[in-house]
């Protein structure tokens, strides 16, 4: 669809709609560069407060996939009037307003139309050298990825819709949701990563293949590798499965090989994902290194995969760990 719009092209664009990234860049001066980006979706908990803080902390997340550092955010809202209370509006706005405060952003604003359903989310704005500004384009061969948050909040949610989600794995799938990246990008910036992007709503392989295409080299992930949230295989196996995850499995199976995985982590690397970890590629010898810095700021990162030289913008999903 995009393709029949006309091509914006501008000096100062460094990163544009044009790429599969999470944010739009522009120079300002040879010493700051814009960052832009908008994204707001339905409630996918029950708790309006948290619902705010799982749409601000997932705002913020393509700000720092950017390599940036965020700094305003505006509200967008769509509020169904007639079949929800204010109260449920004034919460939401809460949780969104208590996570820009921890992450120092600064709220200035934004617009709330009537609408027939639910949404709410933030157009945020953020700054970055021009020179330090990282996208999903730049995995070498050899570079190892790192996941910095397990997986499976889509399918837990839809088990959640249900009234399928056991308690213990719902708080698991709302605490994962409201962590922004904040911490996981501060760790990326001590070590030497080629490409970063975040896991949303294409599911881990998707946003893989996306990478794999904008820097022209292959991707292999270790199936057994890959982090889960409890409860997450066992929403999987219910046959707890969004219409996203499906839309997503019948786009990557074009591209993407998962001979010899199961069922249901095929299905979970296909999951889409809300406020989802970032995804780094990172030269081999800081990869350990990655990890480390991870951990000592709280964030469970994993190595999931490496960069080959297989034909470009493809994906292979091998059973086993590295």
């Amino acid at each position: 669809m995009l393709s029949a719009l006309p091509e914006v092209s501008d000096p100062r664009l460094l990163v544009g709609a044009g790429t599969f990234d999470d944010a739009g860049v522009v120079r300002l001066s040879d010493e700051v560069a814009l960052v832009q980006s908008v994204d707001f979706f339905t409630p996918v908990v029950d708790d309006p407060f948290d619902f705010g803080r799982i749409a601000a902390a997932n705002a913020l997340s393509d700000i720092y996939a950017m390599g940036a550092k965020p700094l305003t955010a505006l509200a967008v809202c769509a509020f169904p009037v007639e079949t929800l209370p204010l109260s449920v509006l004034e919460k939401t706005l809460a949780g969104g307003l208590a996570v820009l405060r921890e992450e120092g952003v600064l709220p200035l604003g934004g617009h709330t139309v009537k609408g027939p359903e639910f949404t709410y989310g933030l157009a945020v704005t953020g700054l970055v050298h021009p020179d330090r500004v990282l996208t999903n384009a730049g995995a070498r061969v050899g570079d190892r990825l790192v996941l910095t948050k397990a997986l499976g909040t889509g399918v837990m949610a839809t088990a959640l819709k249900r009234g399928d989600l056991p308690e213990e794995a719902r708080r698991a799938m709302v605490a994962s949701m409201v962590e922004t990246n904040r911490l996981a990008a501060e760790a990326c910036e001590g070590v030497e990563v080629h490409a970063l992007t975040d896991i949303s709503g294409y599911g881990l392989l998707g946003h893989a293949l996306e990478m794999a295409e904008a820097s022209g080299a292959a991707l292999e992930i270790f199936a057994e590798s890959l982090p889960l949230l409890p409860g997450a295989r066992a929403a999987a196996e219910a046959g707890a499965i969004p219409a996203g995850l499906t839309a997503n499995r019948k786009w990557v199976e074009a591209k993407a090989s998962l001979g010899g995985v199961d069922p249901t982590t095929a299905t979970l690397l296909c999951d889409p994902q809300t406020s989802g970890g970032l995804l780094a590629a990172v030269v081999e010898r800081d990869a350990a290194r990655l990890l480390e810095r991870c951990s000592a700021r709280g964030v469970r990162a994993t190595v999931v995969g490496r960069v080959t030289d297989g034909p470009a913008g493809t994906v292979v999903v091998r059973a086993g760990s590295d």
